[in-house]
């Protein structure tokens, strides 16, 4: 099934003026398979994020590409499956920053499907890359369709919380209401110490939620 195809009729509705820069990065993503480059995540876990409805976004947590390895990326950011060990080392932190900041937590095996059952969008700003190399396909023109993917969540949600972790992310703040922006450095090792850990993003996040009338997160 084409990628496209394979969205959600709601997804589909609001990402239609993507359809061609979807089909042509699946175009390119299929050549690449052809030259014997493996992708991931796999073909029918790229859109995984959007098994959740616009309507039903609350946050959105922004990355910045799939995991390289091949048994991390799953098309949620940051997610793992469940049983991965160890945890890569940007989850460790955010495990490590949800501990400090809330104290009792449910996703200490790295499975963030939880979060995404209760409104959370695990996005990342690129869909793809190559395995074993970050970053491979910036170049694709994933970062339209995800910004296409973070308007279509403000226009169904107006009051949706944007978790921004990193420089990539931080290029959709001036989607999202200025007042519903929580963001810092990216909590990988390199950038962690510099003013992620210490953050209280999950905290930050679920007062921004009570006060705009929602329910908080159970992190």
């Amino acid at each position: 099934m084409k990628l496209f195809a394979s969205l959600p009729p709601e997804w589909q509705l609001g990402l239609a003026d993507q359809a061609p820069i979807i089909n042509d990065i699946e175009e390119r993503l299929n050549d690449f398979a052809i030259d014997g480059v493996q992708i991931v995540p796999g073909h029918f876990q790229i859109f995984e994020a959007l098994q959740l409805s616009p309507a039903k976004v609350r946050v959105v947590i922004v990355g910045q590409d799939p995991y390289p390895n091949t048994s991390h990326a799953c098309g949620l950011s940051f997610s793992v499956p469940t049983g991965t060990v160890p945890l890569p080392a940007s989850l460790r932190n955010i495990v490590a920053e949800l501990k400090s900041d809330v104290g009792d937590i449910n996703v200490e095996d790295g499975d963030l499907s939880s979060w995404v059952a209760q409104g959370v969008l695990l996005l990342n700003r690129v869909l793809t890359t190559e395995a074993g190399k970050p970053g491979a396909h910036r170049h694709l023109g994933w970062q339209s369709v995800s910004t296409a993917i973070v308007r279509a969540v403000r226009q169904a949600n107006p009051d949706v919380v944007g978790i921004l972790w990193g420089k990539d992310a931080l290029e959709l703040r001036d989607e999202f209401a200025s007042d519903m922006v929580v963001s810092s450095v990216h909590p990988s090792p390199l950038s962690s110490y510099r003013g992620f850990l210490g953050s209280k993003p999950f905290s930050r996040t679920n007062q921004l939620l009570v006060e705009s009338g929602q329910l908080p997160i159970a992190w």
